[in-house]
C-alpha cells in the first residue's frame, strides 16, 4: 500500500465535488462555503433543529420499546397464570373426591389431600365457602331449590353439593349449591 492514500472525494482533483458523499459541503450539512468553513448562524440553526428531531425520535422509540417491553411482560405473565389456573382446574376433581372419601369415613386419604390443598391454597387457590350466605351466581351454581322460611329475603345457600375454586381472583369453578328462599 502506497502513503499516498486520500480519501475520495477529498484533496482529489479527479473527483468532482458534487460526487462526494457529502454534496461537497465540507463536512458540514448546508454549507457552502470551503472545507474546513464555519457554518453560518443560519445552518446553525438548521443543524440543531435536524439534531432535535432526531433526538425526539429516538426518545419517542425508546418509550415505545419500553411499553412494548412491559406490555409483553405482563401478558407473559397473565399466559403463566392461566396455564396454571388450567392445571389446577384439572386438580379440582382430584380435590372433591378426597373430599368425598374423607365425608364417607375413609382412613388415609387426609395424608394426600390436606397437603395438596395447602400447596395449591399457597399458589393462589381459594376455596369459595358460600355455604349459608346469600346466593351469589357469579360464585355459585344453582342446583336445587327449596322453599324459604316465609320471609321474602334474598335466597340463601342451604347446602354445598361441590366445593367452588377461584385462582387468583378469577372463579375457576363456581360451587354446586341448593338454594333456599
Amino acid at each position: 500500500m502506497s502513503d499516498d492514500t486520500t480519501e475520495p472525494g477529498r484533496n482529489d482533483p479527479s473527483v468532482d465535488a458534487a460526487t462526494t458523499t457529502d454534496g461537497g459541503a465540507g463536512g458540514a450539512s448546508g454549507t457552502t462555503g470551503e472545507p474546513g468553513e464555519a457554518p453560518s448562524d443560519e445552518d446553525g440553526e438548521v443543524l440543531r433543529a435536524e439534531r432535535d428531531q432526531w433526538r425526539d425520535a429516538a426518545v419517542r422509540l425508546q418509550a415505545d420499546f419500553e411499553n412494548y417491553r412491559k406490555r409483553a411482560a405482563g401478558q407473559a405473565a397473565d399466559e403463566a397464570d392461566r396455564a396454571a389456573g388450567r392445571i389446577v382446574e384439572q386438580l379440582l376433581p382430584v380435590l372433591d373426591a378426597c373430599e368425598a372419601a374423607l365425608a364417607h369415613g375413609v382412613t388415609g386419604v387426609d395424608a394426600v389431600w390436606t397437603p395438596l390443598l395447602d400447596a395449591l391454597q399457597k399458589q393462589g387457590l381459594e376455596r369459595l365457602e358460600v355455604a349459608g350466605q346469600p346466593y351469589d351466581p357469579a360464585g355459585a351454581e344453582a342446583v336445587a331449590h327449596e322453599p324459604g322460611d316465609g320471609d321474602d329475603g334474598a335466597p340463601v345457600v342451604a347446602e354445598v353439593l361441590r366445593t367452588g375454586g377461584r385462582w387468583k381472583g378469577r372463579v375457576l369453578r363456581a360451587a354446586m349449591v341448593r338454594v333456599r328462599g
